[in-house]
């Protein structure tokens, strides 16, 4: 009896332990798939999968959780519901293998942006706001057979595209163009824009494209710039397309170009050739951030200085085209990317060969204000300036497992450039009286040479969060150039005119070389909070070895002018810290910290065996908040603050001869100035009534500046120094708004944009033994109005215009305000027999001053008459008219302190061109003859 107890109890423990194991828990966690918000509360229902009869229910906790147990094998139906999101529904089946089943996070998305996905595809007005990325989606957009990028953006609201093809988005200068994320011809967006087809994109992305670091880490370092990414479609990553055009015209100008595009799988190539002088030059070269460019000095954003190979005003000419002169170009490159090894490496290079001949002349009026009286300047200039150059990079990145990744590129670029610039300058009184005369020659020939190599570093730690980066460049630049200094200036004096000659021969050697190191460490603290600790170490030294030989008897140039002959050589040790923090919670997003930089600065005068020590700290206080009302609306506002110290110029400049009327003098007691600066910017856009609005403001103060302290005798002659003054702060404004919709009736696409911006700034004037403390004022207020409409296989427009209202005030001297009006306008009428007729105009006013009495306007109307053929479209032939009324006359004003300046140039005018232009393809595995 004993053991059919003991056999029951064991049958009746084994049956119970059976049991239990074919008893499954579910579990999981609810949150907005949109703002990452824990939804507590929701409702989880298990049904039976065969009758949908209710087997289990549950609320999710105060933490999104929810845990359903004691459930038998079976198929079943999980239901998630929450008031305002769409249900979540998923099939399922339990059976002995798996106990329990872990839904993790799901992501319920609500009936407001699934609504607004619906309207917005069914309405083809695809805009999306994410967080900082604008998405534009080319279906809710007309698209032309052979159309371009360029063609696409032009339709965006808040874009504007100049005859150039330079990109402004939301009221900033677009810069940077990527295709699928990677860099194309890496300077040049044009090349993108121009040429690739738009009918080939999946999606265009506008965003601030932020360093490669603070992408890895997520925690802002303010380095960011304005960039468009265009996404391409899948079935147009395989084949090739291309174009070729070629054209002649009257007055001798002609035009050639051609570009050949070939996509397979994860490989890009694309090659380029430009040829004409039409100004069409397609170098965007922009060198601008590498030292040695011209100008006195290039300062880096840790406080470094480097020596600039444009001390004597020789070199001032880097290649680009700015309307300025007529150019004559030649240009072309290589591109290609690929991605291999599961995409864990990445290959992108790019070489580019090219050289540009502008010739001009350039008049250019002035009127200084003084104390004393009004002092009128004419000059008048004539330019010859020739660049050859060519340039390689190599971007490499490799995935070395799935938490460290290497990414190293390589630059090198040769430049030559050969200038003759000759000028003939006055200056007279307000009675016109005789003050000063110039008349100079400068010729040079200039080799430069640039190397920069850069490896970043990346590791994921551990625990999630947790990372550490290195970053390490190197930098080499080396310009040597040669040229000739002749001028003959004249003075007034007390017995006379006087007159002084200089003829020289001028040898110029510059070199710079820099180490940087970075080392970056994120750190979570908590859920919500993160800490990026960095440290940099960088080692710069340069040489600057600049010589003026006069002419002895024998004719040669081998006197050496020691006064205007220098040695320097600079050495520097800069070492920065700081730490960062980032919090996140909810629909916020805070960045604040501050980097701090100690620098050692020692200048060696090799000619007078002298040094110049200094030893400074450089401050870097940063902060921003962003919040996301919702996917089409954002809010971010942001400060920086940063340490700016005296540049070598203006301690120690460099004497030169070239303008003997305009000198600068050094001050070594110079100390630092400190500017904030404060930005905000609001961006929204609503799907019902597919109406966009951007607002952008910004301030900025400069405690302690850096003056100019300006010296002008009787004569004209101009002596510069810089000196720090604490009683007022210089201030600079912006501001930008816009607002566009749809106005369904007409349709059609309005938008208006209000702007305005404006400076402060101060320096002393002496003159006549006075010195006056100056403020000058510079405001611009405008506004404009655009309109667009396409009726397709029709008609298309768009225009925009408004006017502006300039104020420049000097608190010596005159007043110069007046209005301005400028405008756009674009526009394309398809006729029968695959005929088409296209036009645009720019016009362009500015009215009267109290100083300049004449007003300057100006339309410059184009037109092409065209003919497309075959059913693709493929090969068109147009007749174009550039400039019909011709009035492109170069033309600018500027006002700068006590100094207004107007000046008009040599610019290209009306000529006529016939011109054939074939686009070819081959794409998505299906051909596309064009017969």
């Amino acid at each position: 009896m004993k053991r059919i107890l003991l056999l029951l109890c064991f049958l009746i423990l084994i049956s119970s332990y059976v049991k239990a194991q074919n008893l499954h828990t579910i579990k999981g966690r609810t949150i907005d798939t949109a703002s990452t918000t824990i939804l507590s509360g929701t409702s989880i229902a298990i049904l039976n999968a065969k009758d949908s009869t209710l087997v289990k229910f549950t609320r999710t906790a105060d933490n999104g959780s929810f845990d359903l147990s004691g459930i038998k094998n079976g198929k079943f139906i999980l239901l998630v519901s929450y008031p305002k999101y769409a249900d979540f529904v998923d099939h399922f089946t339990l059976d002995s293998t798996n106990l329990v089943k872990d839904y993790g996070k799901i992501n319920l998305t609500g009936m407001a942006k699934i609504l607004a996905d619906v309207i917005i595809k069914g309405n083809r007005s695809a805009i999306k706001i994410k967080g900082d990325t604008t998405e534009f989606d080319p279906k809710a957009f007309n698209i032309e057979p052979n159309s371009k990028v360029e063609d696409l953006i032009k339709q965006f609201p808040g874009f504007q595209i100049d005859k150039d093809g330079k990109i402004t988005a939301q009221g900033k200068n677009v810069p940077k163009v990527l295709v699928d994320g990677e860099e194309f011809f890496g300077d040049d967006p044009t090349l993108v824009t121009k040429n690739l087809r738009a009918d080939m994109v999946e999606s265009v992305q506008l965003y601030d494209k932020a360093s490669d670091q603070a992408s890895f880490t997520g925690i802002d370092d303010g380095e960011k710039t304005k960039t468009l990414n265009i996404k391409l479609k899948e079935d147009k990553k395989n084949g090739y397309f291309g174009k070729l055009q070629g054209g002649i015209g009257t007055d001798k100008y002609y035009q050639g170009q051609g570009m050949f595009n070939k996509f397979w799988g994860k490989k890009k190539f694309s090659a380029y050739g430009i040829l004409g002088n039409n100004g069409t030059v397609g170098l965007g070269w922009d060198d601008r951030d590498k030292y040695g460019a011209s100008g006195g000095l290039t300062m880096s954003d840790d406080g470094g200085m480097y020596f600039s190979s444009g001390g004597d005003d020789f070199d001032s000419y880097d290649g680009r085209y700015n309307g300025q002169g007529l150019p004559v170009a030649r240009t072309g490159g290589l591109h290609f990317d690929s991605k291999w090894n599961k995409d864990n490496e990445s290959l992108n290079t790019n070489y580019k060969i090219g050289s540009i001949r502008v010739k001009g002349d350039r008049n250019t009026i002035s009127q200084n204000n003084l104390s004393s009286g009004i002092q009128n300047s004419t000059s008048n200039e004539t330019f010859d300036n020739d660049m050859f150059k060519q340039k390689l990079d190599a971007t490499y990145e490799i995935k070395l497992d799935t938490t460290l990744t290497m990414k190293v590129s390589v630059d090198g670029a040769l430049k030559k450039s050969s200038t003759t610039n000759i000028y003939n300058t006055a200056t007279n009184d307000a009675n016109n009286g005789f003050l000063n005369s110039s008349d100079r020659s400068l010729s040079n020939e200039v080799d430069d040479q640039n190397f920069n190599m850069n490896a970043l570093f990346t590791k994921k730690l551990k625990k999630k969060g947790r990372t550490l980066s290195l970053n390490l460049n190197q930098s080499i630049n080396k310009s040597n150039s040669e040229g000739y200094l002749n001028s003959d200036n004249k003075r007034l004096t007390s017995v006379g005119v006087v007159d002084s000659l200089t003829n020289q021969f001028k040898i110029n050697n510059i070199t710079n070389n820099s180490f940087k190191l970075n080392l970056a460490y994120t750190e979570p603290l908590s859920k919500t909070l993160t800490v990026i600790v960095n440290y940099g170490l960088t080692l710069m030294n340069g040489k600057a070895d600049r010589k003026s030989f006069n002419q002895s008897a024998s004719g040669r140039y081998d006197i050496l002018d020691t006064l205007y002959s220098n040695n320097f050589e600079l050495d520097q040790t800069i070492n920065q810290g700081g730490a960062i923090f980032n919090y996140k919670k909810g629909k916020s997003v805070i960045n604040f910290g501050s980097k701090f930089s100690g620098v050692n600065f020692k200048q060696y005068d090799v000619y007078h065996n002298k040094n110049y020590v200094r030893n400074f700290i450089n401050y870097m206080p940063q902060a921003s908040y962003q919040y996301r009302f919702s996917q089409q609306k954002s809010l971010r506002v942001s400060y920086n603050g940063n340490t700016n110290q005296p540049s070598l110029d203006q301690l120690q400049p460099v004497r030169v001869n070239n303008d003997p009327f305009n000198i600068t003098v050094g001050n070594q007691n110079l100390r630092p100035s400190f500017r904030s600066n404060v930005n905000a910017n609001y961006n929204s856009y609503k799907v019902l009534t597919n109406q966009s609005i951007y607002l952008s403001a910004s301030y900025s103060f400069t405690s302690n500046p850096i003056i100019s302290d300006v010296t002008t005798d009787a004569v004209g002659k101009s002596t510069f120094r810089y000196i720090n003054f604490d009683d007022k702060m210089q201030s600079n404004f912006y501001l930008y708004g816009q607002i566009g919709r749809k106005i369904s009736f007409l349709d059609m696409n309005v938008g208006v944009n209000l702007n305005s911006n404006g400076s402060s700034s101060y320096n002393f004037i002496t003159n006549n033994l006075i010195r006056t403390l100056n403020n000058t004022k510079n405001y611009t207020y405008g506004g404009g109005v655009n309109i667009s409409k396409y009726k397709e296989k029709k008609y298309s427009f768009y225009s925009n215009f408004g006017p502006t209202y300039n104020i420049s005030r000097a608190s010596i001297g005159s007043n110069s305000d007046g209005w301005g009006l400028s405008g756009y306008a674009s526009g394309n009428v398809q006729l029968p027999k695959k005929f088409e007729i296209s036009t645009d105009a720019e016009y362009q006013y500015n009215g009267k001053t109290q100083v300049l009495t004449e007003s300057f306007e100006r339309l410059i109307w184009n037109a092409s008459f065209s003919k497309k053929f075959f059913k693709s479209e493929g090969l068109k032939t147009s007749l174009t008219v550039n400039d019909i009324l011709n009035q492109n006359v170069g033309f600018d004003r500027s006002a700068t302190n006590t100094t207004i300046r107007q000046s008009s140039y040599t610019t290209i005018q009306r000529y006529f061109m016939f011109s054939v232009a074939w686009d070819f393809s081959r794409m998505g595995g299906g051909v596309k003859t064009q017969k």
